[in-house]
Order: C-alpha cells, then sequence, then structure tokens
C-alpha cells in the first residue's frame, strides 16, 4: 500500500511539472546588436580626419582647355585666382607620359589639388599647330619646347609663374616614382618652398621628417 501511494505521488509530480513546462512562455532570443560598420562619405572624410577616397577619372579632366596662346592663359589663371601656370611638354610616343597619365594624373586628388592652385596645358613637342609664345610672339608648339625650353625629353612639367617667367626650380623632368611625389611637387611650388631649395633637396628633407 505504501509503494503504491508513493508511486502515484511520483507520477502526480511529474504530470505537474509538464504542465507549468507547457504554460511557461517561450523567451526569444536576443536580438542582434546593430552593426556599427558605417563607411564614411567622402565629403565627410576631413571632418572625421580619415583619407578621402581616391576616385580614377579620365586623364582629360587634369588639363584645361588651350587655344595656343601664353599670354592668354596667363590672363585666365590670374582672373581664376590661380597661382600660376603648369605646361606638360609631351609627345604621343613617349612611355612615361602614358604612365603618369595613367597611373598619377587620372586621380582625383591630384587633379583636384593642382586644379585648384594652377591652370594646366599640354604642349607636343613634336606639334606643327601655331602657338603664341608669353611675350606674344607666334611660333609653333615644338619650336616653343625646344627653343625656348630646351625639352629634349619627355614629359617636362614646367610652373610658369603669373608675370610669364619660369619658376624658380619649378621645372621636373620624366615621371616622378609615384603620385606621392608628383603631390609632393605640387605642394612645393604651392607653398613656395622652391624659392630656398632645389625640388630634390626638399624631397630628402621630407623623406627624412616622416621617417623621424
Amino acid at each position: 500500500m505504501k509503494t503504491m501511494l508513493i508511486t502515484a505521488l511520483m507520477a502526480l509530480s511529474v504530470s505537474v511539472s509538464t504542465v507549468f513546462a507547457a504554460d511557461k512562455p517561450v523567451e526569444d532570443k536576443p536580438a542582434a546588436a546593430p552593426s556599427t560598420d558605417v563607411s564614411t562619405p567622402p565629403d565627410k572624410a576631413a571632418e572625421s580626419g580619415e583619407p578621402a577616397k581616391v576616385e580614377i577619372r579620365e586623364v582629360a579632366k587634369f588639363f584645361d582647355e588651350t587655344f595656343n596662346d601664353m599670354q592668354d592663359e596667363i590672363e585666365t589663371a590670374k582672373a581664376d585666382g590661380k597661382q600660376g601656370l603648369l605646361v606638360m611638354f609631351e609627345m604621343d610616343e613617349c612611355p612615361f607620359c602614358h604612365r603618369m597619365k595613367t597611373t598619377v594624373l587620372n586621380r582625383s586628388d591630384i587633379q583636384d589639388y593642382y586644379k585648384e592652385n594652377f591652370r594646366i596645358v599640354t604642349v607636343d613637342i613634336e606639334g606643327d599647330v601655331e602657338l603664341t609664345n608669353f611675350k606674344g610672339e607666334t611660333t609653333t608648339q615644338k619650336d616653343f619646347a625646344l627653343k625656348e625650353f630646351r625639352v629634349r625629353a619627355t614629359p617636362v612639367f614646367q610652373f610658369i609663374g603669373l608675370d610669364g617667367e619660369p619658376v624658380k626650380n619649378g621645372r621636373l623632368t620624366g615621371a616622378t616614382k609615384d603620385a606621392d611625389e608628383f603631390m609632393l611637387f605640387g605642394k612645393y611650388v604651392v607653398d613656395k618652398k622652391n624659392e630656398d631649395v632645389p625640388f630634390s633637396k626638399f624631397k630628402r628633407e621630407q623623406t627624412s621628417d616622416a621617417k623621424s
């Protein structure tokens, strides 16, 4: 009798536990935390301290439209509030010109910085197109390049001041190592460092400062 009573009580306990378990609401799993991985828009990059994303553009956007009148180019640069003119001497079959155009001059950071500070034109050193020089004299592109600027190898990047004269230490011959070096060349002229030291020395000083 005692054994039967114990067995009945145990069965009743299991039944009650089962009912309570069935009636208990199922707890929801915690929701996943919202993602905090938010990319910074380009126009907010400066505010956040993050570098702006570099875009690849058409290289033609690096240059301004020109009618081969250098006096007019200088007047336009003045009117636009630029520091001067940048002339790129090039030729069609120049592999180093091609390299600059496809790896450096087509970058948004390079285009934005240079066009903010300079008017930019290109001259074909083999061209027979008529050109008016900074003195108002009529010549051709190739004579302008060879006789007035002694360009024999390309590319050559030559800064011209608003007075129509070549900027001191403002000439770079050949392709740069990379976009950073070409950007440094622009800042070297914009910040007037060219008036104190050659670009080669300025570049070494910048490299030394960066390492220290």
